[in-house]
């Protein structure tokens, strides 16, 4: 069970790149460990390279941000903050004051990424919370890579040379890539092959309970970097393993100590999570589900054969109608690797594991279609199995396009098993094998080729206001208030929370980005999930400046609204910062307020203690 080779196939053959050669004795043997390692420095060494290569623009450019994404820079910048304030404040770690003033933000029921941002609060607090989101998204590739190539080199496959190809597309996949977009939870799974290993080191004899304590504590892990990879991780594991217990009878009998150590992680990482899920699912803040909106966000039937847009064949022009934006490119695989996963699931049809990582795939691809399937941009009218589970629980805060994410670490490992199987042919076929290697080559190069990864665009960011760098906004927040920017953040406006991030949150701020409830009693669909506070009549009036440049109507129960408004939400300062439509938010908030704004440290500011005291 701790090796599913394609046909049976157990060891690598003592060559000195696997473990049997690794562990031959005398000079031969500790020259093969030494060329082993070698070979491992230099497996990580390019994945490092890559990792950098995707993320070039944004170490060069101390300005830049991430192009099509920047509201999820500033939400993970905030994040990283958040963990470093809980390490060096004390602060609660599952929900947060700093954001939403007076209600708070349920960090359980967003992003927390406390796995990632307690440990890297040195990074965050020497180097500022951007340099901690950039080691995370860089890192958290590199690191994906890594583990796949460990597990994939030591347990699954046996050879380096497959286990590195794999191992890179696992981790700089186009679906990854796009990801890398500021969703840096969900490209770090480098905790997906640790649950893979220690759940096959279960049925180790005596020790179940062991092993059972292990895996439980990395299920943990991953469960504060990201929920949704840690849902498909044991849905994917759960299909390959039947596929083996049905086909191998050795499986079957170790079934007993594999069951009593899934029972003792289950045991081990329930007792550590009840709490957090119970803050999750049930405290203030918890919502039930994602709008029905967001829940149709689907991938085309088209996008499984068309490029990317940030690899070498990529093309925005032509794959902007297949996908919501450049962050969900899920089913990007291009055509050519189509055809390769399909012909290597033929030809390996034999393994037991194949057969299961065929059946991931194809219910991941099938799930990931939606409740309607689409193709080329339009709806068929056909429905998806989607329909049938969206609305269930825990499925119906899952995005369904999402599920197409978890498609690559399949071919990632059907790649490695393909090409360990065209290495021991070449082995046993030497007459043969100068073209059995071209014809490896050529075909890998011909799919992977076009799926290779370029350099995410970036964008420059307004710097950080002086007045929030100088702290000149303390005096302001004194006694419990807040800080009301303008427009008030939400997911399209997101700089306060880069300055907030920038003083360890200790500037707190109305409303904000996070993942929240709908409280309004007339809410059309219940307390589903917004991406921000309810709508207020005075958050409502700044958005309609902020999309149209135009000061609506200011009527005398707008001006009542805003004072009640700027109560709820403990008001001390208005700052506006750098805008399009800055004169137009100016003279609106000086209107509904009637207080005069000063231009201090590169803000207007509008002192309203007087008016909510």
């Amino acid at each position: 069970m701790t090796t599913p080779q394609p046909g049976g196939a157990g060891e690598t053959a003592g060559d000195g790149t696997g473990p049997v050669g690794a562990s031959r004795g005398g000079r031969a043997g500790a020259a093969a460990s030494r060329r082993g390692r070698w070979v491992d420095a230099a497996a990580v060494l390019s994945f490092v390279l890559l990792g950098f290569w995707v993320t070039a623009r944004f170490w060069v450019d101390p300005a830049a941000g991430v192009r099509d994404n920047r509201s999820d820079q500033a939400l993970f910048e905030w994040m990283m903050a958040h963990g470093a304030r809980v390490v060096t404040d004390f602060a609660y770690p599952f929900a947060s004051d700093r954001m939403n003033v007076p209600d708070g933000v349920n960090l359980m029921a967003n992003t927390s990424v406390l796995s990632i941002s307690l440990p890297m609060t040195p990074v965050t607090v020497l180097f500022g919370p951007r340099t901690a989101f950039l080691v995370f998204l860089t890192g958290g590739l590199i690191a994906t890579a890594t583990a796949w190539y460990f597990l994939l080199s030591r347990v699954l496959v046996g050879s380096r040379a497959p286990a590195w190809l794999g191992a890179g597309f696992c981790a700089f996949a186009p679906a990854m890539v796009s990801h890398a977009n500021a969703h840096p939870n969900i490209v770090s799974q480098f905790v997906v092959p640790l649950i893979v290993w220690r759940t096959l080191r279960l049925p180790d004899g005596g020790r179940w309970l062991r092993n059972g304590v292990l895996l439980g504590l990395v299920i943990v892990w991953q469960a504060f970097v990201n929920l949704e990879i840690l849902l498909m991780a044991a849905i994917g594991l759960g299909v390959v393993i039947a596929a083996l217990a049905l086909h191998r009878p050795d499986v079957r009998r170790r079934a007993r100590p594999f069951l009593a150590g899934l029972g003792v992680a289950a045991a081990v990482s329930g007792a550590l999570l009840a709490y957090p899920l119970y803050v999750q699912f049930f405290a203030p803040g918890a919502y039930e589900g994602l709008s029905r909106l967001i829940r149709g966000y689907r991938t085309d039937l088209a996008s499984f054969s068309a490029f990317a847009r940030e690899s070498v064949a990529g093309d925005a022009r032509v794959t902007r109608h297949l996908v919501k934006n450049p962050t969900e490119e899920n089913g990007f695989l291009g055509w050519p690797l189509v055809v390769l996963v399909g012909a290597l699931v033929w030809w390996l049809r034999r393994s037991p594991a194949v057969l299961g990582l065929a059946a991931v795939g194809l219910l991941f691809a099938v799930l990931s279609l939606g409740r309607e399937i689409q193709f080329e941009g339009r709806a068929t009218g056909v429905p998806g199995p989607w329909a049938a589970l969206e609305n269930l629980p825990i499925l119906h805060s899952v995005v369904p396009t999402r599920w197409a994410l978890a498609i690559t670490p399949v071919v990632g490992v059907l790649l490695a098993l393909g090409a360990e199987r065209a290495r021991r042919l070449a082995r046993e076929h030497p007459a043969a094998r100068p073209q059995i290697r071209f014809a490896t080559a050529t075909v890998l190069t011909m799919a992977l080729l076009p799926a290779f990864p370029t350099p995410l665009p970036s964008v420059r960011l307004d710097p950080v206001p002086r007045f929030v760098t100088s702290g000149a906004w303390r005096p302001y927040v004194t006694g419990g208030r807040s800080v009301v920017s303008l427009p008030l953040p939400d997911n399209d406006y997101v700089d306060p929370l880069r300055w907030s991030a920038a003083t360890g949150l200790d500037m707190p701020l109305a409303r904000g980005y996070f993942l929240g409830p709908d409280t309004r009693p007339d809410a059309p669909e219940g307390r589903i999930a917004l991406f921000t506070a309810p709508p207020r009549p005075t958050s409502s009036f700044f958005n309609t400046i902020r999309r149209t440049g135009a000061v609506p109507p200011i009527t005398p129960q707008a001006r009542v609204a805003a004072v009640d408004d700027l109560r709820y939400w403990r008001a001390g300062v208005v700052v506006l910062g750098p805008h399009e439509h800055a004169e137009a938010l100016r003279r609106g908030m000086t209107e509904l307020t009637g207080v005069t704004p000063t231009y201090t440290g590169g803000v207007w500011l509008w002192d309203v203690r007087p008016l909510t005291d």
